[in-house]
Parts: C-alpha cells; structure tokens; sequence
C-alpha cells in the first residue's frame, strides 16, 4: 500500500497554489488585452455581416464649399379625405 509523505503533500499543495496564482497574475495583465483583441475581432465579423446583409453602410458624400442643394420633404403617402361618411345623431335610450 501506498502511503503519502508529508514533504510530497506539501509539494503538490505548493505547486498547485503557485498555478493558481501565476494564472490569477496572468490573466489580470493580459485578459483586458486579449478581450479587446476578441471585441475588435467579433465587431468585424458582425460589421462584415451587416454588410453582408443590409447592403452595407455607406457614408454621405461630402459637398463641395460653396455648392448648395436642396432635398425637397417627401409627400404625404395618405391624404385624408373629408367625405369619409355621413354623419348619423343619436339619441341614448333609457
């Protein structure tokens, strides 16, 4: 039967500890550097995507100085029209 020593149980605690802290360090100093290269990396992908998708987003063309235009309102889509119906009194009864 086997039997574990006193010096080998403190080794293997110690080792153990000292994983756990040196990942603990590790990751403090180098997971806000690793989470913006994932953000950068998946704000392409869905940047990509939407291009894909919606046709993409392009930027308004820039006006030379000095040049006017005008963008004329849309029309109504609906006008309303006044003589929808007649309208119809009525007394409530009681």
């Amino acid at each position: 039967m086997l039997e574990a020593s006193l010096s080998g149980v403190l080794k293997t605690v110690l080792i153990v500890l000292l994983v756990y802290f040196g990942l603990k360090i590790l990751i403090r100093w180098f997971g806000p550097i690793l989470l913006r290269y994932f953000m950068r990396k998946m704000g392409k992908k869905f940047e990509k995507q939407f291009g894909q998708q919606f046709g993409g987003f392009q930027e308004p063309q820039k006006k030379k100085e000095g040049k006017v235009s005008i963008d004329k309102k849309p029309g109504k889509g609906r006008k309303s029209d006044k003589t929808v119906g007649e309208y119809i009194d009525y007394e409530e009864i009681d």
